[in-house]
């Protein structure tokens, strides 16, 4: 009897463990087939644009049924603007990396040529500004597409480094009235030409001799502008 008991506990509460491990099996496969949809649509709409690119396009492409494709995303739009969403976000998190704490103006300077290194290295990757060019052409068509791009990515990056700037203006190495207005001009001061070049010319090249000075450049005009006047 004591055998026949403990079978049925042990077995009961095997059959408990499988059912509960059943659902995060099955949202693990799910999380995985959403994984394999994101990057393969990714892949085409880069490829081929909006239009080129259809719902068929991206399950023969994910290896999964057009249903599961509609089952994680209502329809095309949906995907196209989820897609812009994850891009920039990953972006803007690799620009967002700790900086340090200056504690002289030259030491700003430094922080302030590592963000622009890091932004510019993200920035002109081939598959982000084909990403830009997209959008571009689609954001009179999806205007959420225009607004998920800038807020995670240009957005973002420049409310982090007004924060940081805050602290350096605080400690008296700067003189900031507005650090989100100062963010900005250093923001675009780096991205500029590099960046308006490559988007309308595909076979641009930023050399790194060229990227250097021109960094070197944006930080001495923005230190000129702002080092603090006591």
């Amino acid at each position: 009897m004591l055998s026949t008991w403990y079978s049925d506990v042990i077995m009961g509460s095997i059959g408990d463990m499988q059912r509960d491990a059943r659902p995060r099996a099955n949202s693990d496969r799910s999380e995985l087939k959403r994984h394999r949809i994101l990057q393969s649509a990714e892949d085409l709409f880069l490829t081929h644009g909006f239009d080129g690119t259809s719902m068929d396009d991206v399950a023969v492409h994910a290896n999964v049924s057009k249903q599961t494709v509609y089952n994680q995303f209502a329809d095309k739009a949906s995907l196209f603007v989820e897609i812009i969403q994850s891009l920039t976000a990953r972006a803007s998190d690799r620009v967002q990396t700790e900086m340090g704490v200056p504690k002289t103006l030259a030491q700003v300077a430094t922080e302030l040529s590592g963000h622009a290194e890091r932004l510019l290295t993200i920035v002109m990757t081939p598959r982000l500004l084909r990403l830009r060019r997209l959008v571009i052409a689609e954001t009179d068509r999806f205007p959420e597409l225009g607004r998920a791009l800038y807020d995670d990515g240009p957005g973002r990056a420049i409310a982090g480094l007004a924060g940081h700037m805050r602290r350096w203006a605080d400690r008296g190495l700067l003189s900031i009235n507005d650090a989100m207005v100062a963010a900005t001009q250093f923001n675009w001061l780096v991205m500029g030409e590099p960046v308006n070049k490559a988007m309308f010319r595909p076979d641009y090249i930023l050399s790194q001799t060229a990227r250097v000075r021109h960094i070197d450049q944006a930080v001495h005009v923005f230190i000129a502008a702002y080092r603090s006047k006591s």
